[in-house]
């Protein structure tokens, strides 16, 4: 295994584990996740549908890892995800609520590793 596909393994792994952790925490509607969404407009009626596209971003990136013909759907998966994090980090800012960014930043950023890993591979 050469370097690049170690990270791409690991990152890959990261990304999909903290998507379906998020995912879940949506889905049970952690205090966290009500007091975020609310402080940013977001309905919390939009919880389980944001959830299912964080679970099929997770998804998708592992699909990607079981098989090199199967590496556009991680890489899809990828795009996908980076497209919902951008998208959290723009209700943020429209909202200005600036004290917790790191977090959307952080998924954001593992989606992007994980992206480039993907092209790269």
């Amino acid at each position: 295994m050469t370097s690049n596909q170690l990270a791409l393994l690991v990152v890959t792994l990261l990304t999909s584990a903290i998507n379906v952790a998020i995912a879940a925490a949506d889905l049970a509607g952690a205090r966290f996740v009500l007091a975020n969404s609310a402080e940013v407009g977001v309905p919390r009626s939009w919880l389980p549908r944001l959830a299912a596209l964080k679970l099929a971003g997770a998804a998708g990136l592992l699909v990607g890892l079981s098989n090199a013909a199967l590496r556009p759907v991680g890489t899809a998966a990828a795009c996908g995800l980076v497209l919902l994090y951008l998208g959290a980090l723009a209700f943020h800012l429209r909202a200005h609520v600036h004290h917790n960014l790191a977090f959307p930043g952080f998924y954001l950023a593992t989606a992007v590793a994980s992206l480039a890993l993907a092209l790269s591979s």
